[in-house]
């Protein structure tokens, strides 16, 4: 058996989607129904196309609800669930932040004030996202509200790609969203996968190696966007709740079974802090976590084997 390998830019992200295969004409072959697979799920969750059902579902905000295929319907329902246990630390309404607010370029030299910051906040409340599941819809009670799937998107189309290839016979492979793995199988030597945990300061340096065969890993730093005011780096991770950058955390890694689920738990175990972060992330069977603080300190929650 071969490893084979295609990178690609999907979802506005850099995919690469690895198949342990005997042929190369087959592994191209299951390549392809992946990457068909997360351009699928890309048209229906891009705030890009105005046709797509994420923005019909925004331009109805206020007014109307939406009728979306099931699996949207779905996906939301689970993003309404992980904003429930993250006490809105994670909410896919973020959409309606004005991007002009926070641009995150190098000419950014002040921060908005609490009260700007507060107003462009005011929309965001996934308790206003309605669903309708007997009727497959979706409506945005106030006009002006945004959803979308920056946060959770691209680790459902890798999810959804893996179980795709599964049920093909696809024994071992990778799926690699920009950095959010989702690893089945084994390498051809028998041996699990392995990836390297990155260092903040210098990403291309590691500083740690987990096996992670049959589990999936996202990360969320502040070394990928940030801006530095007076001496201090805010991420452009965004709390919900305020409309302000954090600081105190470089990065945040999450191990889990599941590729949208370990997405989606990245960054709101960053807005929640360390202390409440790590507790959430153990009360959940078979998630785990990985914290760097400011200060290089390492975090980590029960049960993780680094080497």
């Amino acid at each position: 058996m071969l490893e084979f390998s295609q990178s690609l830019r999907l979802m506005g992200n850099q995919f690469t989607i690895t198949v342990v295969s005997p042929t190369k004409t087959e592994a191209e072959s299951h390549i392809n129904t992946a990457i068909e697979e997360i351009r699928r799920i890309e048209r229906l969750l891009t705030t890009f196309d105005e046709n797509s059902q994420t923005c019909l579902i925004n331009s109805n905000a206020g007014i109307s609800p939406v009728e979306v295929d099931t699996e949207v319907v779905e996906l939301i329902e689970r993003s309404i669930g992980i904003s429930k246990i993250t006490q809105g630390a994670f909410d896919i309404s973020y959409g309606s932040i004005d991007k002009t607010l926070w641009n995150f370029d190098r000419n950014m030299t002040q921060l908005p004030s609490r009260e700007e910051a507060l107003k462009m906040v005011h929309l965001i409340d996934y308790r206003n996202i309605l669903v309708d599941k007997e009727n497959s819809t979706v409506f945005l009670k106030n006009k002006g509200m945004r959803i979308g799937f920056g946060g959770i998107g691209k680790g459902y189309a890798a999810e959804m790609a893996k179980r795709l290839l599964m049920q093909k016979g696809v024994g071992s492979g990778i799926i690699n969203a920009s950095g959010d793995l989702s690893a089945w199988g084994h390498q051809p030597s028998g041996r699990p996968w392995r990836i390297g945990i990155s260092n903040p300061d210098f990403p291309e340096d590691i500083f740690s190696y987990l096996d992670i065969s049959g589990k999936a890993v996202a990360t969320s730093g502040n070394y990928e966007k940030y801006v530095m005011i007076n001496g201090k780096k805010y991420s452009h991770t965004i709390d919900p709740k305020t409309g302000l950058p954090i600081s105190g955390i470089k990065s945040v890694t999450i191990i889990s079974n599941n590729s949208e689920f370990a997405d989606a738990m990245a960054t709101p175990i960053a807005v929640m802090g360390i202390k409440a972060g790590l507790y959430l992330v153990n009360q959940i069977p078979e998630l785990h976590c990985i914290i760097i603080d400011d200060d290089n300190q390492l975090y980590t929650s029960k049960n993780i084997n680094l080497t």
